[in-house]
């Protein structure tokens, strides 16, 4: 066994075949290995506490001061650290395959989709699926370790979609990421959650409705729109106030008509509660129209009130066809979801409370529906102005009696 030196490494003969190890004598298991075609790289032999053999490769010699390669010095002091760390335990290698092993970003983001996507709603599947392939992925690309992200790169993804122009969406994207990392803790891909403390940029609260001009032009616009089905859908939204993914997923065996009710089924529901809801007059007329038209066209009554092409599944995606409606009507500004906030506006002016108004549009939270609060301005100043008139007419003086008078002109 040699006591290696870098010219003895140069000059260490190759075998006929396959590779051949020169051990040195200053530290156990460490040497040069040599292929036939003459490649050379400094390596350790070790066992393991398992008793597992092991080779760790360290690098290719030197051959020349500057070209990056090993000494035979530098090498086997790595060596001697190598065998400390496997005397303690360890297993460098191992370490090493571990990491390259260990779930990357793109890898966490397949568990998800596959895992927990299924267990939303269409639209909240579409929306993270739209965050994950526009923003996520591409950041991280595929190689970045679940366990090497750090909250830098959270808080520096989130400023540049924000500085790209889209507040919002750097928002929900770090909403994604924190809903991701929270069930990597729960898989056991790391300890923490990178994007606790990332600063969520302000958002305001649409207060957009329907004004009456505008729902008249809404409504025309519905008339002479090609398509009734889809036009159906955008009526049932102006009479129940459901969100969009509640009115596209409506089963006619959550309809009951003769007690003029809807039951929402808690897979459709924001809340993930069914919630049972009355039917309007008109939202039973109309509901009855489809059924009618359906059952004479099909003879069998579809599963979905909106069913899909081919009858298989339902309507996913009216964005196009709510474009067409707007610009018929000349509306400007206004989505799909400010019909809901329409209908809520409704209610509260014709007086419902807001717990009441809550309830119908299936709110869980009471700040949610308080965003409603200020269209009460209206039904509570007619109310003041009735008390007023109430209480100022009890503060006026009590008029003096006309004196009674006698019949045929005679005074009492």
């Amino acid at each position: 066994m040699p006591h290696l030196t870098d010219a003895k490494v140069k000059d260490l003969e190759p075998p006929a075949t396959g590779n051949k190890v020169y051990y040195d004598d200053k530290v156990p298991g460490f040497g040069c290995r040599v292929t036939a075609a003459g490649a050379r790289r400094y390596i350790l032999n070790y066992t393991t506490k398992a008793g597992r053999e092991r080779r760790f490769t360290i690098g290719e010699p030197a051959r020349s001061r500057d070209d990056g390669g090993w000494t035979i010095g530098a090498a086997r002091i790595k060596a001697r650290e190598l065998r400390r760390l496997v005397e303690d335990g360890g297993d460098p290698l191992g370490d090493i395959e571990e990491a390259r092993s260990a779930p990357t970003v793109a890898d966490l983001c397949a568990r998800f989709v596959e895992e927990y996507l299924p267990r939303n709603r269409p639209g909240t599947v579409l929306n993270y699926q739209i965050l994950l392939d526009r923003y996520v992925k591409p950041h991280f690309g595929n190689h970045t370790k679940v366990a090497d992200v750090m909250f830098a790169d959270i808080d520096g993804l989130h400023r540049k979609i924000t500085r790209a122009g889209h507040p919002y969406a750097a928002n929900r994207t770090v909403a994604v990421l924190s809903r991701m990392f929270s069930l990597a803790r729960r898989w056991e891909m790391r300890t923490d959650n990178p994007c606790r403390g990332v600063g969520k940029n302000p958002e305001n609260k649409r207060k957009r409705y329907l004004s009456g001009d505008e729902l008249t032009a809404l409504t025309a616009a519905l008339a002479a729109y090609a398509d009734q089905d889809i036009a159906n859908i955008f009526r049932l939204l102006l009479l129940t106030g459901a969100r969009r993914g509640e009115v596209l997923a409506m089963r006619w065996g959550d309809v009951d008509l003769g007690e003029a009710i809807w039951t929402k089924p808690g897979a459709t529901t924001k809340q993930k509660t069914d919630h049972v809801v009355p039917l309007s007059a008109p939202a039973r007329q109309l509901l009855s129209e489809i059924r009618e038209r359906q059952t004479a066209k099909k003879k069998v009554l579809p599963e979905f009130v909106f069913p899909g092409a081919g009858n298989t599944g339902h309507v996913v995606e009216i964005k196009k066809a709510w474009r067409s409606l707007c610009k018929a009507a000349d509306i400007h500004g206004l989505r799909i979801h400010d019909l809901r906030h329409s209908f809520a506006s409704q209610l509260a002016s014709g007086g419902a409370s807001l717990p009441l108004i809550g309830a119908l549009l299936g709110h869980t939270q009471p700040s949610t529906t308080h965003r409603y609060a200020h269209l009460f301005q209206d039904p509570q100043r007619a109310a003041v102005e009735k008390v007023a008139a109430i209480i100022a007419a009890a503060g006026q003086p009590v008029p003096e009696p006309e004196p009674i008078r006698p019949k045929h002109g005679r005074r009492a």
